[in-house]
């Protein structure tokens, strides 16, 4: 990569900082796990919602049974509502995030925030240096979010998503 990492590649800006509302009751309660097929109904729904192209669910299918793929849910208490999910890859030395979602209903309460602490520990325990994510260069919410958890743009990807969008590339460096 050319030029000083530190700075945002051209175009992609922090939005206004939005008011950080926390349910610590929803965050306690929830637990994370593998996910397993039974899973599957409810993760394609949040998979639905959050994403203009989703996965199929062959694709999850898929993802269970890779060996460097994992899927975690977090669902309330040990078999409540599945809250949200994280898809991620571990390779060599580096986890690279590919989806993080959480249910509509349950949205801005922390749990994104967790799910990716989760990955963190997983990737420090797997002896990884340093973790990668995409997002969309118009997802300021989501580019909000991963900056407060420590990820900087390190690039732009163009033309990265099916409709033409550019991806912004987040590093974060454990």
């Amino acid at each position: 990569m050319a030029g000083d990492a530190r700075r945002d590649p051209p175009g992609v800006q922090d939005a206004q900082p939005a008011q950080d509302v926390q349910n610590a009751q929803d965050v306690q309660n929830a637990q994370i796990r593998a996910m397993r097929r039974e899973d599957l109904d409810e993760v394609m729904e949040i998979e639905s919602t959050a994403y203009r192209a989703p996965w199929s669910r062959e694709v999850f299918l898929e993802e269970m049974h890779r060996g460097w793929a994992r899927v975690d849910v977090l669902r309330e208490g040990a078999e409540g509502a599945l809250l949200a999910f994280v898809n991620y890859w571990i390779v060599a030395d580096e986890v690279h995030v590919l989806n993080v979602a959480t249910h509509a209903a349950h949205r801005r309460r922390g749990l994104a925030r967790r799910m990716l602490a989760h990955v963190d520990e997983v990737a420090r325990a797997e002896g990884c240096r340093y973790l990668t994510l995409e997002v969309r260069r118009s997802n300021h919410g989501a580019i909000r979010l991963y900056r407060r958890h420590g990820y900087r743009p390190v690039g732009l990807r163009p033309r990265y998503y099916e409709d033409g969008e550019d991806a912004v590339l987040m590093a974060l460096d454990l």
